[in-house]
């Protein structure tokens, strides 16, 4: 079935800066494909320092819905006028929605778009033995430890370069968290369940951050949010210490499924191999 496109199109994108990167345009653009709809998503990559006169052009609904990724996430959430629990929780946006009376909505799918991938890839993974360390504290950061937190994690800790923005969202989230330093890293990794990449290192392939993830439990679960490439270097890491892994890719696919319903009003056709289509585009199948 071929989409169209009319002045009455449904129009959504992705927000970031760089974007050139994103799969998100292809990727739902097969979705909107499959179903023959009027509807298209486009990149957007304004100024960093023009995102919030940039998303109150938006206002009125000529662009429906907007995926946010980084650096924005956290002014996706200041921009909108009503916010999800979990964006709220979250402290950053990845989804707004732009409605016909000028109202702007704000939701964050990153989290549940973790915790279905970790659900996907490492079946049977129990979140609630262990503790989860953290390498960010960035919108991603936030949204993943908002969605851990909701579903059981005893412990985060979060692990950043400038420990102040850690600190930050030990503030927001309370006593299950604690802020780390880089050079203590080691000491919680000895005991984590789960260790989860949320910074851009290693994006474009790269060294990744620095991690003994030979360290962990021999059953801990190891995740990374960067997806290009598929297989980064934090992840060969990992299946060289013989831990179970988790991809980029897929929490990217995850977290597109509500993202495609709240933009264009119906969920996305399961037929369409977007996993196949992703892996192909990043030369790995």
């Amino acid at each position: 079935m071929s989409s169209r496109i009319s002045g009455a199109a449904i129009v959504g994108g992705v927000c970031g800066q760089p974007i050139k990167h994103s799969m998100s345009p292809i990727l739902h653009n097969a979705w909107i494909q499959a179903a023959g709809l009027d509807a298209a998503y486009v990149p957007f990559a304004p100024a960093a320092d023009h995102f919030a006169t940039f998303v109150d052009g938006l206002r009125g609904g000529a662009v429906r819905g907007l995926n946010v990724t980084i650096p924005f996430k956290e002014q996706a959430l200041a921009a909108a006028d009503q916010v999800s629990d979990l964006a709220r929780m979250a402290g950053a946006a990845n989804l707004l929605i732009f409605e016909e009376d000028g109202v702007i909505r704000a939701d964050n799918t990153d989290g549940p778009g973790l915790l279905g991938a970790i659900a996907a890839q490492a079946p049977g993974f129990d979140l609630t033995a262990r503790p989860v360390v953290i390498l960010g504290a960035g919108g991603a950061a936030r949204g993943a430890v908002a969605a851990l937190l909701l579903a059981g994690a005893p412990k985060v800790a979060i692990v950043n370069r400038t420990l102040d923005r850690a600190q930050e969202l030990v503030a927001a989230f309370g006593p299950r968290t604690v802020a780390v330093a880089e050079y203590a890293l080691t000491d919680h990794l000895i005991d984590a369940g789960l260790v989860i990449n949320a910074t851009s290192l290693g994006l474009g392939g790269g060294d990744g951050p620095a991690a003994r993830l030979d360290l962990t439990p021999e059953d801990a679960v190891v995740v990374d949010m960067v997806y290009k490439p598929l297989r980064t270097e934090f992840l060969r890491r990992a299946e060289a210490a013989g831990r179970r892994t988790v991809d980029g890719l897929e929490m990217l696919l995850r977290q597109a499924i509500p993202t495609f319903e709240a933009i264009y009003g119906q969920p996305p056709s399961p037929e369409v191999d977007v996993r196949g289509l992703a892996l192909k585009l990043l030369g790995e199948a």
